[in-house]
């Protein structure tokens, strides 16, 4: 657990761009959702301005310029505001890489987790130009999307390294097995499930099964798993609101069904295990946020997708994935007597 006493240099500056980096995913899910990727048809600027265009005359000017994509101001703003919110947490992580390295010598300070966050963040820039030049090819949405996971999990692993924690148990290692290697599969599990949530996003198949637990009142509707899980798609056409079939679209909604059962399982093992060896307060911490995503998921199709349940659900499938590396990470610490 997290204490303050000993935290090391950085750790309130890793603090504050983890919760930043909550933003910025919670504000790319809501871009997403409101069709606002090509908000803004270039990049870095929006129609060739700072913000947008504002008048009259720039607004004739930018349709004139990009007939195919007119101004609808509804969606520059929040394309813009990811834009500059990513930009601010990439200078954030910036300043930890520095901080890391003029303290380098510090005792236990981490040097490469900052250098390969700073890596990452450099990537996630060339994946949202991409995103938007590539005209939201549904490879690079995904890919974008499980960057802004994976940097927001592991600049929440920075932040657990650099807090001055204290063991979270009284009990000798003997007299409980740690799930070590549960822990691991139910990371890398939880991880292929925000894949396939991002791939079921970028090809619009979220309501490819609008009822539930039936998939268009059928156990087994039609279904295209090679058409759906092709990677090759062609760059080039607009991909807004997406390119494939109903069957396409439904093999990847089934796919995330499927994946979700999985995790639940994995998971709520994972829960047991944790309770058995005594971790009570990461048992129940998972639990609750495990049943809590399973709920907005099931309540995305229940209700038709409505736009606050959805930006909830991407917002707990960063928090599922923040706890399971916390898990991982005390796990680690208990075994190895850090």
């Amino acid at each position: 657990m997290l204490s303050l006493k000993n935290a090391k240099p950085g750790f309130r500056l890793a603090a504050f761009a983890t919760c930043f980096a909550m933003a910025v995913v919670v504000l790319g899910a809501f871009t997403r959702l409101v069709d606002a990727g090509l908000g803004c048809p270039d990049w870095p600027t929006c129609y060739g301005h700072v913000w947008a265009p504002q008048s009259d005359a720039e607004i004739e000017a930018a349709n004139a310029a990009y007939p195919e994509l007119p101004v609808d101001l509804e969606k520059t703003w929040p394309e813009m505001v990811h834009r500059y919110l990513a930009s601010t947490l990439g200078l954030l992580i910036i300043a930890l890489t520095a901080v890391s390295i003029r303290n380098r010598k510090y005792p236990g300070q981490p040097v490469k987790l900052p250098l390969l966050l700073l890596a990452l963040v450099i990537l996630q820039g060339a994946f949202g130009a991409w995103t938007v030049t590539l005209r939201l090819w549904p490879q690079v949405v995904t890919a974008h999307l499980l960057g802004g996971f994976l940097t927001f999990s592991l600049l929440w692993l920075l932040t657990l390294r650099l807090g001055g924690s204290r063991p979270i148990q009284l009990f000798s290692l003997q007299q409980r097995a740690l799930p070590r290697g549960l822990a691991v599969l139910a990371l890398l599990v939880v991880i292929v499930q925000i894949f396939l949530g991002g791939w079921v996003t970028s090809n619009y198949a979220a309501l490819a099964c609008p009822d539930f637990p039936l998939c268009q009142s059928q156990v087994l509707p039609q279904t295209d798993f090679a058409a759906g899980f092709d990677l090759a798609h062609p760059i080039g056409p607009n991909y807004l609101g997406g390119h494939l079939d109903i069957p396409s679209r439904t093999a990847i909604h089934l796919a995330h069904r499927i994946g979700a059962v999985v995790t639940l399982l994995v998971v709520a093992w994972l829960v047991l295990r944790l309770f058995k060896a005594r971790f009570a307060a990461l048992a129940s911490g998972l639990a609750l946020v495990l049943a809590a995503q399973i709920s907005l998921g099931i309540s995305n199709v229940v209700f038709g997708l409505p736009l606050s349940v959805a930006v909830l659900h991407n917002l707990f499938g960063a928090i599922l994935l923040a706890t399971l590396v916390t898990v991982n990470y005390e796990l680690y610490r208990e075994a190895n007597h850090v």
